[in-house]
């Protein structure tokens, strides 16, 4: 069965990644047909806009997509499109695996941690407004109890189906007591409907403290819009970085896999970029759509190349280019 998936390319590395992907899949056998469209800096000068609508409308229509990095200008410019899109189509969760792959170099072996963020409000809600001349700015968080229990009730179903153990609330009730209060106890109250998954609480910074030291004693972290965009990159870190971590967006019935790291603009065209990150979150894709052999293969394939180690790119330790590498890969499946 052929399956109809958005794609967005991005910009700087994403296309040369992209490829990267898409060849890997189609050396599966798994019937894709993708419908290229994109966001960000590329698209500005034609729609006006980082998000045209008729972009928004092909993930909708199609209700899965995998995208490609894609700039956001720092201070200036425009709002993220990656916050965008998970607005627009009200994808909720924003589920980052954080894992150890032999033959990566990182500073732990056993990490294997699921970050669920929360992915439509908080601080990235974008109510925010200069006080005065510039003398003061305000950015107001939203914490809703509906927002709440929908990333709850995802990462303890997603604890239960994959038999992780334990989810660790990560909060700053102690100071923001309405706020990271509401989503403390909400998430409490759903997690009475799991009486087989631990559950416990952490007080963000201290979370911080404890993953740098002690990483293999959580499995699911559960977290609030900001939190959880902050913890995820440290977890990315403590397995070799954001190369080798991919994520997802996931709501009601539409899905965006991405990677998470930078569209890396430096080394653009220079086919050296590595796509580990981006090929894993096509795995998830592909679980996602019902193609678990296809997925198994690959990341199969993948930790094989990547333990070898002879066949990869500069950031993993050797000297392959992004064809190198993806031809190396196929060849393993």
């Amino acid at each position: 069965m052929a399956h109809k998936i958005t794609l967005l390319p991005g910009d700087g590395i994403g296309p040369e990644i992209t490829e990267a992907v898409k060849k890997i899949i189609s050396a599966t056998g798994v019937d894709i047909e993708w419908e290229e469209v994109n966001a960000g800096i590329t698209v500005m000068e034609k729609y006006g806009t980082p998000l045209p609508e008729e972009t928004i409308e092909t993930i909708r229509k199609n209700k899965v997509a995998l995208k490609a990095p894609i700039t956001t200008p720092v201070g200036g410019g425009f709002r993220s499109v990656n916050v965008g899109i998970r607005k627009a189509l009200n994808l909720y969760a924003n589920v980052r695996p954080s894992k150890t792959f032999k033959g990566v170099k990182a500073r732990y072996e056993d990490v294997d941690i699921v970050i669920m963020r929360e992915n439509t409000e908080g601080l990235y809600s974008g109510i925010e407004h200069y006080i005065g001349n510039k003398i003061a700015a305000e950015t107001i968080k939203i914490i809703t109890k509906e927002a709440t229990e929908n990333i709850a009730r995802y990462a303890f179903e997603y604890a239960r189906k994959n038999n992780r153990k334990k989810v660790t609330i990560v909060h700053k009730a102690n100071i923001q007591k309405f706020s990271d209060g509401l989503f403390l106890d909400v998430s409490r109250e759903i997690a009475k409907e799991y009486p087989e998954i631990i559950c416990e609480d952490k007080i963000v910074d201290n979370m911080c403290m404890q993953l740098v030291q002690n990483p293999e004693i959580f499995d699911v972290l559960l977290c609030p819009n900001f939190y959880g965009d902050i913890v995820s990159d440290l977890c990315s870190g403590l397995v070799g970085g954001l190369g080798v971590a991919p994520g997802a967006n996931i709501g009601k019935d539409i899905a965006v896999f991405e990677a998470v790291h930078g569209s890396a603009p430096d080394i653009a065209g220079k086919n050296i970029a590595n796509p580990t990150a981006l090929l894993l979150s096509a795995v998830m894709m592909l679980e996602y759509i019902g193609e678990k052999e296809s997925a198994d293969k690959i990341s199969k394939s993948l930790k094989d190349v990547l333990e070898k180690g002879e066949v990869v790119t500069k950031d993993l330790g050797g000297n392959a280019t992004t064809t190198e590498f993806t031809e190396e890969i196929i060849k393993n499946l």
